[in-house]
C-alpha cells in the first residue's frame, strides 16, 4: 500500500504544528488577561452562591411548573454567556445558581426577569435627592398634589417631553390606597432583623401588599397621583415592582442608571416580540448596542411607534427599568430592527442580548442570598488528580519503552507537545468563554492520554504486520501508517460522537468531562498526523532507528526470516 500523501515531507508537518503551538501560546501570553493558568471550576476554586426568592403577584406559591421553565431559562442563559461549570437547582421555592470565582453580580444578572416592554415617554426629570414618601390622601378623596420642582409651575409636566395623555380613565373606586413608603421595599440582602420564613403566609402576604402599594403609586392613571409617585421615587434603593408592573396601565420608574425618573404610557410592544437579540459596537458612534429584530406583529408595531412619536422619546423598560429612552428621529421605521443604547460595555451588553434572547422568566425572583462557596475538594484533590494524571502518562511511557524501544520515546514526544497544545487551548478557552476546569475535565484528560497511546500502539502493530510479511523498517512504517489510519479515524470518530451526545445529553459536570474528552480526541488526531506519522517518516530513513536492538522489533524481523526460509526450502530438496 503507497504511503499517505504528505509523508514525504515530515519537516513540513512538523513546521505546521510547531507554528500551532507558537500561535496559542502567543495568545496566551500576548491577549487579554495574560495569565497562563487556566480557570478553575466551582469544586476546585469555590465559587459564588446566589439564592433567588420567586414573588408572584398575589403572593401565592410558585408552581413546580413556572419554577422547572425558569430554570431552564436560566441555564440557557448560563450557556448562552459560556459561564461553564455553573449549577442551576431548584430548592423548595428558591432557585439557587452557584458560579465559579467570586464575582455574585454575574449570577445575579442571569436572574433577570427579562419582561421588556416599549413604552412612549410621557414625562421625565431628575430623581428628587433620596426621594421622599408619598402623601396620603385627604379624608375628602381628593388626590394629593406633587411639590413643584424649582421655579415650575406645580400643575405643569416634569420636563418640557410632551404632556400626558388626558383621556386616561379614570380609576376604580378603591383603586387609589394609601401608597407604602418606597425605603420600604425589600433589599438586596437579607435584613440584620428576623424576618418571616420564605414559607409562611405572612412573608407572601408581605410581597403581595408590596407589589399592590407599588403599582397603586406609580401605575395610576391620575395625574395628580403619577405626578406624586414622580416626586416620591427613590431610584437608590431595590424595585419591588421589579418584573410585575402591568404593561396596560402607565408607569413611572427609573432609569437603569438613575439618573432620571420617567413617566411612560402604556407597552406598545412586548418583549415577546423580539426574534433575535444581539450585541455589537456600534462604529460610527463609538458604543455598545444591543441589537433587536422583531417577529412580523412586533414589526408593524414598531413602525407604528416610530411614526406616531417622531423626534419624541420611547423607552426600552427591562423589568420595570428604563434601559434606554431614545429619541424616535426617523420614522416610522420599517423591517423590524433597531437597538438598544444605554451606558454599555462589552460584558453589560452581551448579558441583556443573551437575557432578551433566550425569553423572559415566568417568575420575578428577588435575591434573598448571597454567599462564597469554598472548594469542596479543594488544591489536594486538584493535586490528586495532576498526580493521576502523570502516573498514567509514565505508565504509558514505561510500556511504550518496554515493548518499541526508543520508539517509546517518540511517542513519549508527542504525548509532550499534546499536553502543552491541549494547555494553551485550556487556558484560552477560560480566558474566551469563561471555560472552567474542575475534576470531571482533568478526568477527561486524563483518559485523552490513554486514546493517544492507543493510537500508537495501533500504529505500532501494523508496523510489525508489514515487517511479518517480509518487509524492511523503512517499507513497513509508511505501509503501516498507511492502513493505521484509517483504524484511528475510526475510533477517534467513535469517541468524538460519543462526547459530542454526552456534552448535549449531560449536566453539571459531566458537561465539563465530555467537553475535555472531545478536545483531547480532536487534538490526537492532529498529533498523530503533524506530530507522530512526520517522525516516524524520519525514523524509518535513519540506520540507526532501524537496527532491531533500537526499534525493538528484531523478534519480528526474525519471524520474517523464518518464514522466507520456510518457503525457499522445499523449491531447494526439489533440485
Amino acid at each position: 500500500m503507497p504511503p499517505s500523501q504528505g509523508s514525504a515531507h515530515p519537516f513540513r508537518l512538523l513546521g505546521v504544528y510547531a507554528a500551532l503551538l507558537a500561535v496559542i501560546y502567543a495568545l496566551v501570553f500576548f491577549t487579554g488577561d495574560k495569565s497562563p493558568t487556566p480557570k478553575l471550576g466551582i469544586d476546585l476554586q469555590g465559587g459564588t452562591r446566589v439564592t433567588l426568592t420567586a414573588r408572584t403577584p398575589d403572593g401565592s406559591n410558585p408552581s413546580q411548573d413556572s419554577l422547572k421553565k425558569a430554570q431552564e431559562i436560566i441555564e440557557n442563559r448560563v450557556n448562552g454567556l459560556g459561564v461553564s461549570g455553573s449549577e442551576v437547582v431548584i430548592d423548595g421555592s428558591n432557585i439557587v445558581i452557584t458560579v465559579p470565582g467570586d464575582d455574585s453580580q454575574q449570577a445575579r444578572a442571569l436572574a433577570t426577569t427579562a419582561k421588556l416592554y416599549i413604552r412612549p415617554v410621557l414625562a421625565a426629570t431628575p430623581p428628587q435627592a433620596g426621594g421622599s414618601a408619598p402623601q396620603a390622601p385627604p379624608a375628602d378623596g381628593t388626590a394629593p398634589q406633587a411639590p413643584p420642582a424649582d421655579g415650575q409651575d406645580p400643575q405643569a409636566p416634569a420636563t418640557d417631553a410632551p404632556a400626558p395623555a388626558t383621556d386616561a380613565p379614570v380609576p376604580a373606586d378603591g383603586e387609589q390606597t394609601t401608597p407604602a413608603p418606597q425605603s420600604r421595599v425589600f433589599p438586596a440582602q437579607a435584613p440584620p432583623t428576623p424576618t418571616p420564613s420564605p414559607g409562611s403566609p405572612t412573608f407572601q402576604e408581605q410581597q403581595a401588599k408590596e407589589i399592590a402599594d407599588a403599582k397603586a403609586l406609580r401605575q395610576s392613571t391620575d395625574q395628580a397621583v403619577q405626578q406624586v409617585a414622580m416626586a416620591s421615587m427613590d431610584c437608590t434603593v431595590p424595585d419591588p415592582l421589579a418584573g410585575n408592573d402591568d404593561p396596560a396601565l402607565p408607569l413611572v420608574t427609573c432609569s437603569q442608571d438613575g439618573t432620571e425618573v420617567f413617566l411612560l404610557g402604556p407597552s406598545r410592544i412586548d418583549g415577546q416580540e423580539i426574534a433575535d437579540a444581539t450585541s455589537g459596537l456600534n462604529t460610527q458612534q463609538a458604543r455598545h448596542e444591543v441589537n433587536l429584530e422583531f417577529k412580523g406583529s412586533g414589526s408593524d408595531a414598531w413602525a407604528d411607534l416610530t411614526g406616531e412619536y417622531l423626534n419624541q422619546r420611547v423607552a426600552f423598560v427591562l423589568d420595570s427599568e428604563v434601559v434606554s429612552a431614545p429619541v424616535v428621529q426617523q420614522g416610522p421605521q420599517l423591517g423590524g430592527r433597531t437597538s438598544i443604547s444605554g451606558s454599555f460595555n462589552v460584558d453589560s451588553a452581551a448579558e441583556l442580548a443573551n437575557t432578551l434572547k433566550y425569553g423572559s422568566l415566568p417568575l420575578s425572583f428577588q435575591t434573598s442570598e448571597a454567599e462564597t462557596v469554598s472548594a469542596t475538594l479543594g488544591l489536594s484533590s486538584l493535586k490528586a488528580g495532576l498526580l493521576a494524571g502523570a502516573v498514567g502518562l509514565i505508565a504509558v511511557l514505561m510500556y511504550c519503552l518496554l515493548v518499541y524501544r526508543l520508539l517509546g520515546f517518540l511517542a513519549g514526544f508527542s504525548l509532550v507537545v499534546a499536553g502543552f497544545a491541549v494547555y494553551g487551548i485550556i487556558v484560552l478557552l477560560g480566558r474566551w468563554m469563561s471555560f472552567t476546569l474542575d475534576l470531571a475535565g482533568i478526568a477527561g484528560l486524563i483518559i485523552g492520554i490513554g486514546l493517544t497511546a492507543d493510537s500508537f500502539v495501533v500504529f505500532f502493530e501494523r508496523i510489525k504486520d508489514e515487517m511479518r510479511e517480509g518487509r524492511s523498517f523503512r517499507s513497513a512504517v509508511p505501509r503501516g501508517w498507511g492502513r493505521a489510519q484509517r483504524t484511528n479515524l475510526s475510533g477517534k470518530t467513535v469517541s468524538l460522537i460519543a462526547s459530542v451526545v454526552l456534552y448535549l445529553l449531560a449536566a453539571g459536570q459531566v458537561k465539563g468531562f465530555a467537553f475535555t474528552l472531545g478536545i483531547t480526541t480532536v487534538l490526537d488526531v492532529i498529533v498523530l498526523y503533524l506530530v507522530t506519522a512526520p517522525l516516524m517518516m524520519l525514523a524509518a530513513r535513519s540506520p540507526f532507528w532501524a537496527k532491531p536492538s533500537v526499534n525493538g522489533l528484531g523478534v519480528v524481523q526474525q519471524i520474517a526470516r523464518e518464514r522466507g526460509a520456510g518457503q525457499v526450502r522445499p523449491k531447494e530438496m526439489s533440485r
